[in-house]
């Protein structure tokens, strides 16, 4: 292996390994004698447990334990937090939504757990679990997230009216845009839904524990997005054990997009289930199972109206928005919508914008963060609104966009949302996008495509989104006089490439080979705490890391100087060694560790501000008028990441974030049945993943302008293909509708058996 320079493209270090089966994923964790867990769970949307009778699984073969949510009340377990607090219009807080780790008086979504099986083996505790008898009281149910707000719906808790758990406002002053609107030339009205999503990464979710007799301590074994954030939850909140009683440990994840951040209830029952029988307990999601347990994504449904003068300037905007909670407020649940509110002034100068938040309790899984987390409802909503606005008051979609642009001169530009873009050119980067989609190119294109048959659009949609916040992140560097250099990151990968990433950051810091360096994740007995999300690895992890390296050569001026005979003013570093400026007189940095017993440094970086990445997407697609049938014909995107440390990498995200895109605006649906809450796609059978031939191949560009809030003059790219993606496939599907149907909106997802009946409806 080579030294790694910044800008180059590298290809991941990581996969050599893990393509050929030597990663180390939860389920390759093996632990002598482990038994395995099976977790019953409620086949109702909303019922009353009248009563469980266990004695019969008790009794049947290899069975060591039926643990109820009464065993847990009575074992003193607490209930899975929700972090994020609310203060409501009226002043008052959020509803609370207790969730117990198995369910006591009553379920509230299918899937809900209501007993733990522990036997010698898988099929032995799933043999004993039909054993057990439950006596529901079915109740009334709701699952759309309109309809739950209704008049006569169905409560999900009783202490929460209407099923509104929340109703916050944000932005400008509500008087000034209802002034705005009621002033304006003309206004733009939208309904849209953000149809719910289900994560689906290849690894399930998964938990292992451990006993150690001796020490009274678990080592909990799980897949997650950064172990601390479920340490604490489970040896504190739920267990109360004591963090020093607890150690988890992540190995290879095998994909997230949000919903492994946050604590599920098998994490701290197999823990429980494991100090109870003093022996190791396993258990891992089949994908039947992750359908109905897994946290879900989106799930919203907006009212916007956007006003506009005379010329077709944006005066001002104004959203209601219903956000789907799920049965219990998840870890961050109330945290996404109130992302959502974060962009929405996108790339434009609107000057006052109030958005009204509504969280709305369902008979459902519980619904928090994917790939996104909020920006991707919020951009939907401005560009899909953007889009119809152009098309009501006859302007082209890219020159209604051009003409509302913030401009370069503007920066830093505060928004009317708290958001503080401090760099962008968004002009240039919509010019760019369109000159490699030949959209001036597109009519004759849209003219052969009628000859064959087919309704041809073209869809516009830019993005910006706010990322690289939250906590700080701490790394540990430390430089072995063996010859090694290890860093020590809180951050998890769960296939990012994080490993090569900071490979590539010190090697070119240092000046080292990347053989030299490795990087340790994962295990809270040896990583600081951090977490990965919110596409903030680079700018607060990368840093943190560049600013240790920066510590651990400062560290070792002094030494080398003594080692040479010089001045420490004298002492220069590159290409991994120290020499004395002007002169071929050199040490290497691991001969300086040497005589100092080690060179090693930690660093915390707490985000100064958020980092805005920014872009344009632009999807040209047929409509075959008879089936229905979409073909996405070419797809163009241009970023602004600030600064490429890794193009192929960067490349490889807006891909996966663009599929990921695609799938939700026309194949993805986490459909429930409104007054049963049955999940009508519970399996691969009937929820569309999308697919090698539903994806065209992608044309790719950048068009960087450094971030000037972190030193590195990154901005986040993981989520950027997800935000941009869903209206510009929509925009392009209505553009291909408009002409014979005069339709100006669809919701997602746009699947065949929608748009063939939207023909026929015209």
């Amino acid at each position: 292996m080579s030294k790694f320079a910044l800008g180059q493209s590298v290809t991941r270090i990581e996969d050599a390994a893990l393509v050929q089966g030597a990663g180390r994923y939860a389920d390759d964790f093996e632990l002598p004698g482990a038994a395995h867990a099976y977790v019953l769970r409620s086949p109702h949307a909303h019922a009353e447990i009248l009563s469980i009778d266990t004695a019969a699984a008790r009794k049947a073969l290899g069975v060591l334990a039926v643990l109820t949510g009464k065993d847990a009340v009575a074992d003193g377990l607490g209930d899975i937090p929700c972090i994020i607090p609310v203060t409501n219009l009226d002043g008052t807080p959020r509803a609370d939504t207790p969730r117990p780790v198995l369910a006591r008086e009553r379920v509230r979504h299918v899937g809900d757990p209501v007993a733990l099986v522990v036997a010698e083996t898988l099929a032995q505790a799933r043999d004993a679990a039909e054993l057990v008898e439950i006596e529901y009281e079915p109740l009334p149910a709701v699952a759309d997230t309109r309809g739950a707000t209704q008049a006569g719906a169905p409560h999900v808790w009783d202490h929460i009216a209407g099923n509104q758990c929340f109703d916050i406002g944000a932005g400008s002053d509500k008087a000034t845009v209802d002034a705005a609107i009621a002033r304006a030339a003309h206004v733009t009205r939208l309904e849209l839904v953000n149809n719910r999503v289900i994560a689906n990464p290849i690894e399930p979710r998964a938990a292992l524990a451990d006993f150690d007799s001796v020490s009274g301590r678990s080592t909990l074994y799980t897949p997650s997005q950064g172990p601390h954030f479920i340490h604490g939850q489970v040896a504190e909140a739920v267990l109360k054990i004591g963090k020093d009683k607890l150690r988890v440990i992540s190995g290879n994840v095998g994909g997230a997009f949000g919903m492994k951040i946050f604590l599920h209830p098998e994490q701290p029952l197999v823990v429980w289930a494991s100090r109870r029988l003093k022996r190791a307990v396993r258990w891992t999601a089949d994908r039947s199972e992750s359908f109905v347990s897994d946290v879900q994504g989106r799930d919203n449904y907006s009212i916007a109206e956007l006003a506009l003068d005379g010329g077709g300037h944006f005066l001002a905007l104004r959203v209601t928005t219903y956000a789907n909670m799920g049965a219990y407020l998840s870890n961050y649940a109330p945290f996404i919508p109130q992302g959502a509110v974060s962009v929405l002034s996108g790339v434009y100068r609107i000057p006052a914008i109030y958005a009204n938040i509504r969280g709305v309790v369902t008979n459902t899984v519980p619904v928090d963060a994917y790939r996104g987390a909020g920006r991707p409802e919020g951009i939907y909503l401005v560009e899909r609104i953007v889009d119809v606005a152009a098309r009501e008051l006859g302007f082209a979609p890219d020159e209604l966009r051009r003409r509302n642009f913030i401009k370069p001169a503007d920066m830093p530009y505060q928004t009317p949302v708290a958001s503080r873009y401090d760099s962008g050119d968004f002009a240039a980067v919509m010019a760019r996008a369109m000159e490699k989609a030949d959209w001036a190119g597109f009519p004759a294109r849209r003219d052969e495509a009628g000859r064959r048959g087919k309704l041809r659009g073209i869809g516009l949609a830019m993005y910006i989104e706010r990322c690289g916040g939250g906590n700080g992140d701490t790394v540990i560097l430390k430089v072995d006089p063996a010859g090694g250099v290890t860093l020590i990151s809180g951050m998890q990968d769960n296939g990012q490439g994080h490993i090569t990433t900071f490979v590539q950051l010190l090697s070119d810091k240092l000046g080292l080979d990347a053989s030299h360096i490795r990087v340790v994740q994962g295990d809270t007995d040896v990583v600081p705490s951090g977490f990965t999300g919110g596409s903030r690895l680079l700018a607060i992890g990368g840093a943190a890391a560049m600013s240790a390296a920066d510590e651990v050569i400062t560290q070792g001026k002094n030494a080398a100087a003594g080692l040479l005979e010089a001045a420490a003013a004298d002492i220069e570093y590159g290409d991994g060694e120290y020499r004395i400026a002007g002169t071929d007189r050199a040490v290497s940095l691991f001969e300086v560790a040497k005589t100092t017993q080690g060179l090693q440094a930690t660093h915390t970086r707490t985000p100064e501000a958020f980092t805005y990445p920014n872009g344009c997407h632009i999807c040209e697609l047929e409509v075959d008028a008879d089936t229905g049938v979409v073909r996405i014909a070419r797809y163009s995107i241009v970023d602004d990441f600030g600064r490429a440390i890794n193009p192929l990498l960067l490349e490889g995200q807006v891909h996966g974030g663009t599929v990921q895109g695609i799938g939700q605006a026309l194949l993805e649906l986490g459909l429930y049945d409104a007054e049963s809450g049955q999940l009508l796609a519970g399996s691969f059978m009937d929820y569309a993943m999308p697919r090698a031939d539903d994806m065209p191949a992608f044309d790719c560009g950048f068009h960087h302008v450094p971030c000037t809030t972190n030193p590195l003059g990154v901005k986040g790219a993981g989520e950027a293909g997800a935000v941009g993606a869903p209206p510009a496939v929509i925009n392009a599907v209505v553009d291909a509708l408009y002409a014979l149907t005069g339709m100006k909106h669809i919701d997602m997802p746009a699947t065949h058996e929608k748009l063939w009946r939207a023909l026929r409806a015209f």
